[in-house]
């Protein structure tokens, strides 16, 4: 049973760690997406300026928008993965390593997993609103962005839910992690080095 156990657990944190590095790299991909459609966008107006004629509209702008909102919300798994999130931090670094996983453990406990939780929650029902979902349970059409040639709002208020979604899986391997650190020699994961899990890149940290 208990092997068993930590086949489940080895798999599942196998899983979740490849999600995060997945959206991660996507994530880095689209910052070189979002320079090019900036810089084109800067191009593009100041030489419609010159030429007299607007060689801009709402959906290139409103494409960078979006763009620059993808960075973010596919980013979640990977910063809380490769812990290169802001820390506000007093004497967290100087902790033994099972002080700092018990810290992390409850900070995800009632702080993290309730939180993704909350916003999943909290976001999917406006989602579908977005969608056409009507309150008699009929479909209408889509949001659309209120601007001339703009682009629909259905979609990218969609991957808020999917953020929330990467994240809380993020957040419950990071926990089985931290219960390995802390069970030691009987790690819930197996061939884990319990000085790796906590000695990641290096947080920001303001002290």
């Amino acid at each position: 049973m208990k092997d068993a156990l930590k086949r489940v657990a080895k798999a599942y944190i196998s899983f979740a760690d490849g999600l995060s590095e997945v959206t991660g790299e996507i994530s880095k991909y689209l910052v070189i997406v979002l320079i090019i459609v900036g810089v084109a966008n800067v191009v593009l107006r100041y030489a419609g300026q010159l030429m007299g004629k607007k060689l801009v509209n709402n959906s290139i702008i409103e494409t960078q928008w979006y763009l620059y909102t993808l960075v973010f919300l596919l980013g979640f798994g990977y910063i809380l993965k490769h812990g290169i999130n802001v820390r506000v931090d007093f004497w967290y670094a100087e902790q033994p390593i099972k002080t700092r996983a018990w810290i992390d453990l409850i900070g995800h406990l009632i702080g993290l997993i309730p939180f993704t939780i909350l916003g999943l929650y909290i976001t999917w029902k406006p989602v579908l609103r977005s969608w056409g979902l009507r309150p008699d349970g009929t479909w209408g059409p889509w949001e659309m962005s209120p601007d001339p040639n703009g682009l629909p709002r259905a979609p990218i208020k969609s991957m808020v839910i999917v953020a929330f979604a990467i994240l809380l899986i993020q957040g419950i391997a990071e926990i089985l992690k931290l219960i390995g650190v802390l069970l030691e020699g009987e790690e819930v994961i197996e061939e884990v080095e319990v000085e790796s899990i906590l000695e990641k890149e290096a947080p920001l940290r303001i002290e």
